[in-house]
């Protein structure tokens, strides 16, 4: 478990250090990374992102029943001061429970799209696989491995024509 911070630290009163910043941009960026390159390798459907997975996609339609994985993520009303109350009160339930739940990553605002300046969200960790999981659950993101196989497939015709 890592450290907590000192009982006399106050994160609204912390100063933003560039450098601080700057790694957890790298970390959140290598995440998306890595989640693409998962994605390109094995359909979303038959994926588990945590060991929970059934328990956080239930909770997640039980608290956000109007959540629809299908479309576009309204980054305003989610990060609006009662979207933010509510996603605090369900991320919360995860603390300790699942590693980095709190950690900033990177979710594309809609599942038809990649990865873009325009097209993400920087998002704590736990809303990212809750989200996720639910676009996988409905087959959401498989269109990116049959995009990948698609374009290996062409890799290997055209390497074939030049021999």
């Amino acid at each position: 478990m890592p450290p907590s911070a000192p009982e006399t630290f106050k994160a609204e009163e912390a100063d933003n250090l560039e450098d601080i910043e700057k790694q957890f941009a790298v970390k959140a960026v290598q995440q998306m990374a890595t989640y693409w390159g998962i994605l390109e390798k094995v359909p979303g459907s038959s994926l588990r992102l945590t060991k929970i997975d059934d328990e956080i996609y239930d909770h997640l339609m039980r608290d956000f029943p109007e959540f629809d994985p299908a479309v576009t993520i309204n980054e305003d009303e989610m990060k609006s001061k009662v979207g933010k109350e509510r996603w605090r009160k369900f991320m919360m339930a995860y603390n300790n429970r699942v590693d980095d739940y709190s950690f900033g990553t990177i979710v594309r605002s809609n599942p038809k799209w990649e990865y873009g300046n325009e097209e993400t969200i920087f998002v704590p960790r736990m809303q990212f696989y809750a989200i996720e999981i639910a676009r996988n659950r409905h087959g959401l993101n498989n269109w990116i491995h049959e995009k990948y196989q698609k374009e290996q497939e062409n890799l290997s015709l055209e390497a074939a024509a030049k021999e």
